[in-house]
């Protein structure tokens, strides 16, 4: 019977072998379960361990530095990342998507450094089984494989020393996952049978991106229908007059494309790109506000200066300048027409051309807001000069424009192109000379628009916009009374009178003046071609503007080159006033919200502000507005809502300016009455002014 170790015997390091190489089964059994641990935590030292336990003795090279021990103590860091130095940072790869090569960011940093492929089977798994079926092996449990290996293999001096350490850690603490094993039986121990060893490394997995859309499902539509020869015939005939149609619109587009290639060639140039086009509403916003921050000390002036002078001087008024508005491609050109929108109250229309016949070349349209003086918000460029122009009072997108070698034209706001949607030629009967004034009319019986034109060949035109094209019809041709001139052949050809301006009566729509180059002044009818209804020898030169007063349904108003300013009763010949203005008058215009109150402007480069209820006599404000002595103004307008008026002079510049408290003023209410508002008040005012002076006449007919 071999003696047990007793507990407590220390393992000897030499590896001797003290221990009996028979031992218990329980000892024997704790351990085969604890072999792991012992191979992690025990080093076995075999032959020359005794070398280790002897002192080193340490050797210096004969080259190396003799360093302090501050030095010594000095700590270099050193930082050790992941990244493969060798790794290529350059890969280019192709995107098949944006069609370019892209440089790829992320690249591998793994390195192999040993790679082995091999075939393990657990032997437990239906594939061991299966070849060693195949190679003719038996199947052993474990049990008889481990006790066989023990039997016919002899314990070497090693094993007993592990024995024996087994035997010692058994006795103590048994291990909780230890198995009870059977007494008579030996269990083998059980070795690696491979040199295995297990490593793991951690690789980046890229994230996995889901990308889905969703779009409706097509239309569908049940279709059932017989086909017979003759609807196959039919068929088929459409389909080739379809194909002829096409051939023709063809044509005509490739016609039209070279009559307008040298036009396109200007303007393809000028046409913005998309991505402009797409914030173009958003940068037109922004240019409006940084314009009105620009100039924010006019803008407060607009809407709340009032000059504290006024309530000094009772009868007299001043001029506020507010904003300046030039076009720097139209410096040498002359403002011609101003026309205020009646839609957009901040919007007007500025025609520009040429007064001196022997410097006419190209002109332009333009359209001004209140909101950006520095740039105009529509460019229309023309071959000819404006010489007028009007904006439709309900479609404020047409505007009706005469230009100086006769034609009239309408252009139309909302189109992006340059050129009008309607322009009278040759064979539309066009005029022959300049055409001096438009004016949109109310729609004809057809709901067809139509305008009215003058010009210097003495014809009065009535134009109807009918699809694509204008329409016109002659309403009246001027002449002068007198001598009939003789012409050749014996012909006797009545003098023609050349039309400078005219207006329509605001109430009676029949009734309109027209104003000539003889200074004479006639009142005709819609519904009268041959006849005038009566004439008034009103100037001694060339009538510049005639306009009836927006209140008052018999007065009307006239201005001259002869520097006078004549008011008329339509009923009488003679007029009711007459100022002298000591300069040339280029035009003069009645106030939106008094009957009595009425602007012009001279050549001198002054405004005249009049208002006959205040001094009959002389004007309440006489202020020049203009910069150089040489500039002559042109034309002039009231705002329909706001205190302002815009003057343009013949250098291009349109100035707005406000009307003082005193300019524009309306009688003071008493106490404990309330004075009567409307337009019958304004023709009161104006009515009583004429029976002043009707009453000597009246007089000396009784």
């Amino acid at each position: 019977m071999p003696v047990p170790q007793r507990a407590g015997t220390v393992r000897s390091k030499q590896g001797s072998n003290a221990h009996s190489q028979s031992k218990a089964p329980a000892v024997k059994n704790s351990k085969v379960y604890s072999k792991k641990k012992d191979d992690e935590d025990w080093t076995e030292l075999g032959d020359g361990g005794d070398e280790w336990t002897q002192g080193k003795t340490l050797l210096k090279p004969p080259d190396q530095l003799d360093l302090s021990e501050a030095e010594l103590k000095e700590e270099f860091t050193r930082i050790l990342t992941a990244n493969n130095p060798h790794a290529p940072q350059n890969i280019v790869r192709y995107s098949f998507k944006e069609r370019s090569y892209k440089p790829i960011s992320s690249v591998d940093q793994l390195a192999v450094h040993f790679v082995l492929e091999g075939n393990l089977l657990h032997k437990d798994s239906d594939e061991a089984r299966r070849q060693r079926a195949k190679q003719g092996l038996q199947e052993e449990t474990p049990a008889e494989a481990s006790v066989a290996d023990t039997e016919g293999k002899p314990d070497t001096p090693a094993d007993v020393a592990e024995d024996a350490g087994d035997a010692e850690e058994g006795t103590g603490d048994e291990r909780p996952d230890s198995v009870d094993v059977k007494p008579g039986e030996k269990e083998r121990k059980l070795t690696n049978q491979f040199n295995f060893s297990e490593r793991a490394s951690q690789t980046l997995n890229n994230p996995l991106r889901e990308r889905g859309c969703q779009t409706e499902p097509p239309p569908r539509a049940t279709f059932s229908a017989t086909a017979n020869q003759w609807e196959i015939y039919d068929a088929y005939v459409e389909e080739l007059q379809k194909q002829e149609k096409n051939k023709e619109k063809q044509k005509a587009l490739l016609s039209k494309k070279e009559e307008d290639k040298g036009k396109k060639k200007t303007t393809v140039v000028e046409n913005p790109s998309d991505d402009i086009t797409k914030v173009a509403k958003v940068s037109k916003i922004v240019e409006r506000m940084v314009t009105q921050n620009t100039f924010d000390d006019i803008a407060q002036d607009f809407k709340y200066f009032e000059d504290a002078s006024d309530e000094f001087q009772e009868q007299e008024g001043t001029l506020l300048p507010l904003w300046r508005f030039q076009y720097d491609k139209a410096k040498r050109l002359s403002v011609t027409a101003l026309c205020w929108n009646q839609k957009y109250k901040d919007l007007f229309g500025v025609g520009l051309g040429s007064y001196d016949f022997t410097k006419q070349g190209r002109g332009m349209l333009l359209f001004y807001s209140l909101k950006n003086s520095t740039y105009p918000e529509f460019i229309f460029p023309t071959l000819s000069g404006v010489m007028c122009l009007d904006i439709h009072k309900q479609l404020s997108y047409l505007v009706a424009v005469g230009f100086y070698d006769g034609c009239v034209a309408v252009y139309n706001l909302k189109d992006d192109g340059p050129q009008p949607v309607y322009k009278s030629t040759a064979k539309t009967g066009k005029h022959t000379d300049p055409v001096w004034q438009v004016k949109w009319q109310e729609d004809d019986i057809d709901n067809n628009h139509n305008f009215f034109s003058v010009s210097s060949d003495g014809r009065v035109v009535s134009w109807t916009l009918v699809k694509n094209e204008l329409v016109f019809t002659d309403i009246i041709k001027l002449s002068i009374e007198g001598p009939i001139n003789e012409g050749q052949e014996g012909m006797q050809l009545p003098a023609m009178a050349c039309g400078t301006s005219f207006d329509f009566h605001k109430q009676t729509d029949y009734l309109f003046l027209v104003g000539t180059e003889e200074g004479k002044i006639h009142k005709c009818s819609k519904f009268y071609s041959s006849q005038l209804l009566e004439t008034y020898v009103a100037h001694n030169m060339a009538v510049d503007a005639v306009k009836w007063n927006h209140f008052h349904p018999k007065v009307f108003i006239s201005c001259s080159s002869d520097w006078t300013v004549k008011i008329w009763d339509h009923t009488i010949k003679s007029p009711m006033f007459t100022f002298d203005l000591n300069a040339a008058v280029g035009d003069v215009a009645w106030s939106p919200y008094s009957s009595t109150v009425f602007a012009a402007v001279t050549t001198d480069g002054k405004v005249h502000v009049y208002d006959l209820s205040v001094n009959k006599y002389e004007a309440i404000c006489q202020q020049a507005v203009v910069a150089k002595k040489k500039t002559r103004l042109t034309h002039i307008e009231f705002n329909p809502v706001y205190p302002i008026i815009i003057v343009g002079d013949d250098r291009g510049y349109v100035t707005s300016l406000k009307l003082s408290p005193n300019l524009r003023k309306k009688p003071k209410e008493k106490k404990g009455q309330e004075l009567p508002k409307g337009p019958e008040v304004e023709v009161a005012k104006m009515e009583k002014l004429l029976s002043l002076l009707r009453e000597p006449e009246s007089t000396s007919n009784d």
